[in-house]
């Protein structure tokens, strides 16, 4: 089976902007905040771009082609995983995700664990991961007292930083920031404060799946950025050609960071810019991304 590369799903937001038109000319007007760019997730649905199934949803194909695509591991499951492009030109709200026993009996979803590739941050830029305090009902006041800034856990950063962010743990993302977000196929976010600007807060739920003893988890390594129960991300930095074969158990999911290149396999090609991401299936056998460019490779281990 061929790769299969989608069409982006764009989402406004409060606290969006214009900056991801750096990477695609097909933005529309509005305050965006989101570009999903691969989900089977019905609140942004990705459609193929090109090729035999063009027009399909990867939904729907998942439905069809099962373990042909998704592999036999994912073969009659919900597609798990969810890729997305965070632009920030405002704070986000503070939040948290459930686990999937919270998600799956409170909400009928999965369970949110995510992770953040920072591909561009201005000069100043910082995200909020983890707490200073393990005291619930201290951090629950200075939610509902607008104080909350002395318990966040606030960190600088820059353009190739990795962050692991599990279910339970406080973040927040800050102004001036690009960031490929690769997560669990939900969209459970849990409002703890959202600097006053009207929206609909959670906290009760928020303090029932907050873990106060998490603490942010960087990259692993270099190349293996995060393993765990949900999904594994790699980092490959290509000079010139990386050569791979598909996995007959599960499918892979390419996100380009920096630089741009050619995704080849037999009878296909196709040009891959920055910011863009595409599925490998599972019964695709070898490819090849010839260029000069760096891609994180998901997938459910």
């Amino acid at each position: 089976m061929k790769p299969l590369l989608f069409k982006p799903v764009y989402v406004e937001r409060i606290w969006g902007g214009r900056d991801l038109e750096k990477y695609r000319d097909d933005m529309p007007e509005g305050v965006i905040g989101e570009r999903w760019d691969v989900s089977a997730h019905t609140a942004g649905m990705s459609v193929v771009s090109e090729g035999e199934y063009a027009g399909k949803t990867l939904l729907e194909l998942v439905e069809t082609l099962g373990e042909e695509l998704v592999g036999s591991k994912c073969a009659g499951k919900e597609f798990p995983l969810l890729i997305k492009l965070i632009n920030s030109c405002d704070s986000l709200s503070v939040q948290v995700h459930p686990g999937d026993e919270y998600a799956r009996r409170v909400e009928n979803q999965f369970g949110k664990t995510e992770c953040w590739y920072v591909m561009d941050a201005k000069e100043g830029a910082a995200l909020v991961i983890g707490t200073k305090t393990t005291d619930k009902d201290a951090f629950k006041t200075a939610a509902l007292e607008g104080t909350l800034d002395q318990y966040l856990n606030t960190i600088p950063v820059k353009k190739g930083d990795f962050f692991y962010i599990p279910s339970g743990l406080i973040h927040a993302i800050g102004p001036g920031v690009i960031i490929a977000e690769i997560q669990q196929s939900s969209d459970i976010t849990y409002r703890v404060y959202d600097y006053n600007r009207g929206r609909e807060m959670h906290l009760d739920k928020a303090m029932e799946v907050t873990d106060f003893t998490l603490t942010p988890e960087t990259a692993i390594s270099e190349t293996l950025l995060c393993q765990g129960e949900y999904f594994t991300v790699e980092k490959h930095t290509i000079t010139d050609s990386f050569k791979d074969t598909s996995n007959e158990e599960k499918f892979f999911l390419f996100t380009c960071v920096e630089g741009e290149g050619t995704l080849i396999c037999d009878g296909f090609e196709a040009k891959i810019n920055l910011g863009e991401s595409f599925l490998i299936p599972a019964t695709t056998g070898e490819y090849e991304i010839k260029g000069n460019l760096t891609v994180l490779k998901s997938f459910v281990a």
